[in-house]
């Protein structure tokens, strides 16, 4: 059995789908922010501004107690367990948008958003860290 090689050069590949995992999470919420505003006031005649507010308050409380949950459990339970209820949480967000039937249904569905989001972006970042190496004095880095 061999040891475990630290670093990005020798892990620059689970690295890059890590990047990409993050890059896809972070993609989800800036798709909605962009959409959400005109669809509330078109669909819900809600103002946008309180669309905006509401959504984004209660993805990010949702998703801030969630990244302490993932941080504090990760070793516990494993990240790829959580990187994977993350996955499975999502799964009824976008049913849950589309055939909404008033703005409470949309907010449920933005807390759901938040707890994927929690357990998926905190075990990649839990991930990256695990493949390069925590900062100990010399980097792995080469």
């Amino acid at each position: 059995m061999s040891a475990t090689i630290l670093g990005l050069k020798h892990n620059w590949k689970q690295f890059t789908l890590l990047v990409l995992v993050n890059g896809l999470v972070g993609a989800m919420l800036g798709m909605e922010r962009s959409i959400f505003p005109q669809f509330a006031s078109g669909t819900f005649q809600i103002d946008s501004n309180f669309a905006l507010l509401s959504f984004i308050t209660a993805f990010g409380f949702s998703k801030a107690g969630t990244n302490y949950i993932t941080g504090k459990f990760a070793n516990r339970v494993g990240r790829k367990k959580l990187l994977v209820l993350g996955w499975i949480i999502a799964l009824p967000v976008p049913l849950m948008l589309i055939f909404a039937p008033n703005w409470t249904f949309i907010i449920l569905a933005n807390i759901l958003l938040g707890i994927s989001q929690g357990l998926t972006w905190g075990s990649t970042v839990l991930m990256k860290i695990d493949l390069v190496g925590e900062k100990d004095g010399d980097w792995p880095w080469v």
